[in-house]
């Protein structure tokens, strides 16, 4: 085994201290196409261009952050990339345009193999993207703009947003009624955030007599407190009866909301989010809570998910150009189930396939983390 300490190659990355393996970037192969790892350890069916490399360097560069969502998501991917013995850096722009841009436009000359994109939302990251390409740097992109499947190779996955919206409103309906009276929390400008949209408005093409009562929505790194504030001062223009539930297309804003409304002590009004974590699951078991209901895919097996496609493009092998990961409901209903408190490790105890996944995890992906893991 080899292990450094790796700095960052950007001024706007923490350096991080990876390790390494050299049984997955072995430099010798043998004639059955098999990879010779340090001392006796061989990797069977190691494709040459994984074998080939002394290391292979990876970098996930996301544009929001300050939430846990984005926080698995990226451990996620470095826990996953580390398995294969890869190492792994991570950024978060935290919603900074520029910097989300320049840390892109670093990787590409940073000496990366391979590079994961979170939320690209606008022209430039097609741009940016384009520049990895021609370099012959692999990149997969999450929840980032259609345009992407453009460029040859590129690989864009999301969570099934169609799925997640529909199965927290199909909730919101068969609880509330087909005349709820709701606050929706929702942000433009997000490619996810559109598809959940659409939904939406599709729900109210649906049920007509479903009343839209306020709005909000802000995507920064303090989106939970500032909706917090913004439901507060709903909750004072609206007494008891004029708002039945909110529709939460995020879990950053459905944290917020919950805690004003506990506050407020009008927990009469019911929560329907998206996304999921293990503060949200919290919240979510608490007595009296809100937060009835979320639709989710673990966040952290989408970080993995997208590693190994990542993976798969450096070996060579064929990706598809899209990729939707399965959304799942998750109710208080539940979660009541449990004879222990439920994190998102053992979620999977009452949600059968929570978090788990064998999309895209080749024969020789299972060897590399095998030998790693000695």
């Amino acid at each position: 085994m080899i292990k450094k300490k790796v700095r960052g190659v950007f001024g706007l990355v923490i350096a991080i201290a990876i390790v390494a393996s050299g049984c997955g970037q072995a430099k010798n192969e043998n004639s059955s196409g098999e990879a010779a790892g340090e001392g006796t350890k061989t990797i069977e069916n190691l494709p040459a261009a994984i074998a080939a490399k002394d290391e292979i360097k990876l970098m996930v560069i996301r544009k929001i952050g300050g939430d846990d969502h984005t926080a698995q998501f990226l451990a996620g991917a470095k826990q996953e990339g580390e398995a294969l013995g890869f190492k792994v850096d991570t950024f978060s722009a935290n919603g900074d345009t520029a910097k989300f841009h320049d840390a892109i436009a670093q990787a590409t000359d940073g000496g990366y193999d391979g590079v994961i994109i979170s939320h690209g939302d606008d022209e430039a990251t097609v741009a940016d993207v384009q520049k990895l390409k021609d370099k012959g740097i692999p990149v997969v992109a999450f929840d980032s703009v259609n345009e992407l499947t453009a460029i040859e190779g590129v690989t864009l996955t999301s969570q099934d947003d169609e799925a997640l919206a529909k199965y927290s409103l199909d909730q919101l309906v068969k609880e509330q009624g087909e005349e709820a009276k709701i606050v929706y929390l929702w942000v433009d400008g997000f490619p996810p955030m559109v598809r959940r949209n659409k939904i939406y408005q599709d729900t109210l093409t649906q049920y007509p007599n479903i009343k839209e009562v306020e709005r909000f929505g802000v995507a920064n790194n303090n989106t939970s407190v500032e909706t917090q504030n913004a439901v507060a001062a709903m909750l004072t223009k609206h007494p008891k009866g004029e708002i039945d539930a909110i529709f939460a297309t995020w879990d950053a804003f459905a944290s917020g909301a919950a805690r004003a409304i506990i506050e407020a002590g009008r927990t009469e009004i019911k929560i329907y989010g998206i996304d999921l974590s293990n503060a949200d699951l919290q919240i979510m078991q608490e007595e009296n809570s809100p937060w009835v209901a979320t639709a989710a895919v673990d966040p952290k097996m989408i970080g993995a998910v997208n590693v190994r496609l990542l993976a798969k493009k450096i070996a060579g092998e064929e990706t598809p150009s899209t990729y939707n990961l399965e959304a799942a409901l998750i109710d208080q209903e539940g979660l009541k189930k449990s004879s222990e408190p439920v994190n998102m490790v053992n979620l999977a105890d009452i949600l059968p396939g929570w978090g788990t996944t064998d999309a895209f995890e080749e024969d020789w992906m299972k060897s590399l983390k095998a030998a790693n893991s000695k």
